[in-house]
């Protein structure tokens, strides 16, 4: 499986957001993930770093 887990990047800190994380979308200045479940979730930020080999995505807020 290739999902990916989302983590918000805050006070030098990786907060879990989301697993199993199937697809990010740009949205009215933030970024929407959707897992392989459906569920969805809206970030007020940007993406920071991706880690494809590890599959995690970093986000931090604006």
């Amino acid at each position: 499986m290739c999902e990916a887990t989302a983590f918000l990047l805050k006070d030098n800190e990786q907060v879990k957001v989301m697993e199993a994380v199937d697809t990010v979308e740009p949205e009215d200045g933030g970024v929407k993930l959707i897992s392989i479940f459906g569920d969805q979730k809206f970030i007020n930020g940007q993406i920071h770093s991706l880690s494809l080999v590890d599959n995690k995505i970093f986000l931090k807020e604006h």
